[in-house]
């Protein structure tokens, strides 16, 4: 089952993206860091894509966020300008329904819509479910980063996917 609505986020959303986040941060290789996010910090963050144009979309179930997802730029410097790296975080319990591909492909239209060319992604190797939805969706792999990151005392190895637009 997918969630029932998808639409932007809202700042009255703040606390369940919060919730959503840093609970992926404590439990998941997801983000690799292992400090929690605060509340003033998913403020900046939303306040930030809104004033760079770009989209934070949130999915909803029975009015209820239940996973969200973003883009934003991929790299800083001008030559980069047509391509995005996008994030999403489902709540847990929520995971496995295609909310995820929902808030993903509902990113799509917005990137081109903004004259994007690509969109990556940034996966953890192990994150399996990730990888399958984002191939099921399009995307292909473009690179792999043996140990880049360390969390949960241990090397992580990130795995780059990519989308044409």
């Amino acid at each position: 089952m997918q969630a029932d609505m998808i639409r932007p986020a809202r700042e009255p959303d703040l606390p369940a993206i919060l919730a959503i986040y840093n609970a992926v941060i404590a439990s998941s290789t997801a983000v690799y860091t292992e400090t929690p996010a605060t509340l003033a910090d998913r403020h900046d963050w939303l306040q930030a894509r809104s004033e760079q144009g770009y989209p934070v979309l949130v999915a909803e179930e029975r009015g209820e966020v239940v996973g969200y997802a973003s883009f934003g730029d991929f790299r800083p410097w001008p030559g980069y300008r047509h391509t995005v790296e996008h994030s999403v975080h489902i709540r847990d319990g929520q995971r496995g329904k295609g909310i995820g591909s929902a808030l993903v492909s509902a990113l799509f239209p917005l990137a081109a819509e903004l004259g994007k060319h690509v969109m990556i992604a940034g996966i953890d190797a192990a994150n399996v479910g990730s990888l399958r939805m984002h191939e099921r969706l399009g995307f292909e792999e473009a690179g792999r980063f043996r140990e880049v990151g360390r969390k949960f005392d241990r090397w992580l190895d990130l795995v780059i996917l990519q989308r044409f637009l």
